[in-house]
């Protein structure tokens, strides 16, 4: 593996072709982490196997599609069609905001950049005919390997330095990610980059107003104010993942190189330290406060893992790009974080979710926005 800590990047790899094994032939331990039968949201299956038998596929119904265990957002699902494990991906329950969860879109984005970009899966299929299951709906590659999310590595997985390696590799494909050509392919049109940090400062701040309760509006406003008042001159835009971080990678399950990155339905064009601090917003290190280490998303505060700062030179260094106004990508990132934890919360008040683990997220939420509230004021790196 090359290491941006090490080496100069020297950009995209180009293109190759996708193959995924087949899965009597998945290494030992790619086998993902499914739910149990019964905590699995149910679909439609019988209606969803008639609409892909018009299609000239044929879903297998023997075996139950499982849900894959993790995530908080969209709902996937491991399925059998033909004969192979394909993914299938749908919005989450009750309501969803305008433009967030967009199968159509990464459906769109999985199928221009397969033939560029090796970690994309392939798509598959898109439904845009909700009375099939009550939603629209992708199916998509399944990859095998693992991930790993939370702030602890599993304790099998015996390598020295993983934290350098893993933090190489996140670097790595971003890089790569940033140095395609948009245009080269089929994505010049995604999105609207002219604009798009003015847009995000105005749409987080009004998703924070909405979405809030009890929360410390004074803190919103103040953020809001820093951010209108610090915001940079733009980067030239690049392709965006827009939730670039270490759960969203799959990993082969000996060597944990990179496999797949997956959840691309934010994906779009735009200044590329949007997606760099954005992977910064889940990296926690051992000094940051509580709320942070209650994010739990990388375990990024040990196990050997650079700091956040390591990290900005090392794509620095990569790129040729100038960072010196990271501080106020990382003050809209992490108040983006802190928004998307009170909306999580807003679903489990209003029902739309009981899933236990988001009755804390108001607290959460609550103590990012004072980290982001620190982070404008500069106590905080």
């Amino acid at each position: 593996m090359t290491s941006t800590f090490i080496q100069e990047q020297t950009g995209s790899q180009g293109p190759a072709k996708v193959q995924v094994p087949p899965p009597a032939t998945s290494p030992q331990g790619a086998r993902p982490k499914l739910r149990k039968a019964d905590d699995t949201v149910p679909l439609p299956w019988d209606s969803i196997g008639r609409y892909l038998s018009g299609q000239g596929m044929r879903l297998e119904l023997e075996r139950p599609p499982r849900q894959f265990a993790g995530g908080l957002a969209n709902l996937n699902y491991l399925v059998d069609i033909d004969g192979r494990e394909y993914v299938l991906r749908r919005p989450p329950l009750g309501e969803v905001l305008p433009g967030a969860n967009d199968m159509a879109r990464e459906h769109r984005v999985l199928q221009a950049l397969a033939p560029h970009y090796r970690y994309a899966p392939r798509a598959v299929l898109y439904c845009a005919d909700t009375a099939v299951m009550g939603a629209h709906f992708q199916i998509m590659e399944y990859r095998a390997g693992r991930v790993i999310g939370g702030a602890h590595i599993p304790p099998d997985i015996v390598a020295p330095a993983i934290g350098q390696q893993l933090a190489n590799s996140m670097v790595d494909l971003l890089v790569q990610l940033h140095a395609l050509d948009p245009v080269a392919t089929g994505l010049g049109d995604l999105g609207k980059p002219e604009g798009f940090l003015a847009r995000a400062v105005t749409g987080w701040t009004r998703r924070a107003e909405l979405a809030s309760e009890n929360q410390p509006h004074r803190a919103i406003r103040f953020i809001s104010a820093w951010l209108e008042k610090h915001r940079p001159p733009e980067l030239p835009p690049t392709l965006l993942h827009a939730d670039f971080k270490l759960d969203n990678l799959i990993l082969h399950p000996q060597t944990l190189e990179p496999v797949a990155l997956l959840d691309w339905d934010m994906s779009t064009r735009g200044d590329p330290l949007f997606d760099l601090a954005t992977l910064l917003s889940y990296w926690t290190e051992a000094g940051d406060p509580p709320a942070m280490h209650e994010l739990g998303q990388m375990p990024t505060a040990g196990y050997g893992f650079p700091t956040r700062f390591e990290v900005v030179q090392a794509y620095a260094r990569a790129t040729g790009r100038d960072v010196s106004n990271l501080a106020f990508y990382r003050v809209l990132c992490i108040f983006k974080l802190s928004v998307v934890f009170m909306q999580l919360h807003a679903r489990y008040r209003s029902g739309a979710t009981t899933d236990p683990r988001y009755s804390r997220f108001g607290e959460l939420s609550r103590g990012l926005l004072e980290f982001t509230h620190d982070l404008a004021q500069g106590r905080h790196a």
